[in-house]
């Protein structure tokens, strides 16, 4: 009986093993076959600017600019977010780009009657990530990757002394970035997202940090909006350029998702 027994426990532990072993393979090729899934999602950054700036080596200067005071001023602008998923695997693009144009009167008209400036700044960021969690819905993921900054001032002066003369300052650096993202479906069609990460090193920036979370609504497979709220800062200076600015405001997205067959 006591052999019998001993037979009927390892022939089902043999099962389970197996059984087990089936299960595994079957998850591991089914996330294998899942592809790849591509989402983009342009949005709106209403963001404040402030900190301190500082141009051809003066003493920086404190800076308070409001989302309605850069939106007098933006020519242009586009932003946009990009992921790229197979399974626990991503790949993600965030690009942010605005050139603004102001006109500025000088007090004396001495050196010159006008100014005129124009301001661009380039944010480009590209990421890898593997989640950690990733089921029912909701995936953890550890992300690394870049930052590529560039900002450029130019002023062309009219009238005065320095009429027809023009100078420019700015610089372009790369930050080793490191962070999390999440989403989490919380039902009805409802999820939350967001992410968080650090950056610089001392390798472009002194230090740079960017978070963001909110919430968002699934229209159906293929679509959603997404409301949030995201604060971004960098501290880098070199050769007499500073640029230690704090950007936030509230955010509005909208999210297309198709499959790569």
């Amino acid at each position: 009986m006591n052999k019998f027994r001993s037979a009927a426990s390892g022939t089902a532990a043999v099962s389970l093993l197996c059984a087990a072993n089936a299960f595994a393979a079957d998850a591991t090729k089914q996330q294998q076959d899942e592809g790849w899934t591509v989402t983009v999602a342009p949005y709106l950054w209403a963001s404040g600017i402030n900190g301190e700036s500082g141009l051809f080596g003066f003493p920086p200067q404190d800076v308070d600019v409001s989302f309605s005071d850069v939106l007098q001023h933006l020519k242009f602008g586009f932003m946009g977010v990009t992921e790229a998923r197979n399974g626990r695997f991503t790949i993600s693009t965030d690009t942010v780009y605005a050139r603004l144009n102001a006109d500025i009167d000088t007090p004396r008209g001495i050196l010159a009657s006008n100014i005129d400036a124009t301001v661009s700044t380039f944010m480009g960021t590209a990421l890898g990530g593997y989640s950690v969690y990733y089921q029912d819905g909701t995936n953890f993921d550890l992300v690394a990757g870049a930052r590529l900054w560039s900002a450029d001032n130019r002023f062309e002066f009219h009238g005065g002394a320095l009429d027809g003369t023009s100078a420019s300052d700015g610089d372009t650096w790369v930050d080793p970035v490191i962070g999390a993202k999440f989403k989490a479906d919380v039902g009805n069609g409802i999820y939350l997202a967001g992410w968080g990460m650090v950056g610089g090193f001392g390798a472009g920036s002194k230090s740079m940090w960017d978070v963001m979370g909110g919430a968002g609504y699934q229209f159906n497979e293929k679509t959603s909006m997404f409301v949030g709220y995201r604060a971004v800062h960098d501290n880098y200076s070199h050769d007499g350029f500073v640029n230690k600015l704090t950007q936030q405001g509230p955010m509005l997205g909208f999210t297309y998702k198709f499959s790569v067959q």
